[in-house]
């Protein structure tokens, strides 16, 4: 298998095997409701089994990565969405690493942070923030190549819908939902990762094809062509 492949299939099974992790974790988590429990409570110490999110992150992180180290064969290798696609991906393996304190946001005894719950803030916001710039800069990158035309379009969609699920999240509006709310917003940028590495999976192997530059003859006829326009 090529490596442009593996790192496809990477982005593809991150994001999968991440969601089988929050979905099993959650169930696991007796007493407390889908909906009142945020995924990085899921990795907390006093979660139950917290080393089945804490695994999710750091598969998600490393498949991410892989995936954005690849995505440089459709892209070019300064594109600014792939980097982003990397920095998304480091920041959850650091946000897996870097623990949560406790499941809930509130409750008896809770006095004050550790260090490293602050950190784990600090690289989810990083990891929020680059999920959903990634894809409207790829999709705007790749608009106008005709393989990825539609695709493109949908990601950027996705980003935005994703976006919006996230400012109710912040915002708190959805009371006791909000934990729901988190859920449809990372989905909905997973998605977005899935589907961009979905596709990259399908292009036949070897470098992009470069478009070709015209020949002496078809330059001639174009410049004749518009001496001819009135």
């Amino acid at each position: 298998m090529r490596l442009s492949r593996l790192a496809a299939a990477s982005g593809v099974a991150g994001p999968v095997l991440f969601t089988a992790a929050w979905v099993v974790s959650s169930l696991r988590q007796a007493g407390h409701s889908v909906a009142e429990v945020q995924l990085s409570g899921l990795a907390a110490e006093d979660a139950r089994d917290p080393q089945i999110m804490m695994a999710g992150f750091v598969v998600l992180g490393v498949g991410t990565v892989a995936f954005g180290a690849g995505l440089g064969r459709v892209t070019g290798p300064r594109s600014a969405g792939r980097w982003l696609v990397v920095v998304a991906g480091v920041a959850s393996v650091a946000a897996g690493v870097f623990r949560r304190d406790h499941l809930l946001l509130a409750g008896p005894g809770f006095a004050g942070e550790s260090w490293h719950n602050q950190v784990h803030d600090v690289v989810s916001g990083v990891a929020y923030g680059a999920m959903l710039a990634a894809p409207l800069l790829l999709g705007r990158r790749l608009r106008d190549d005709p393989d990825w035309a539609v695709l493109s379009r949908l990601v950027q969609v996705l980003a935005l819908a994703s976006a919006a699920a996230l400012a109710v999240f912040a915002s708190g509006i959805a009371g006791p939902y909000n934990g729901v709310v988190q859920r449809i917003a990372v989905t909905l940028g997973l998605t977005a990762e899935i589907l961009l590495a979905g596709r990259m999976l399908t292009l036949p192997d070897g470098p992009a094809p470069a478009r070709r530059a015209p020949q002496a003859g078809e330059s001639r006829r174009a410049a004749d062509t518009l001496t001819d326009i009135p």
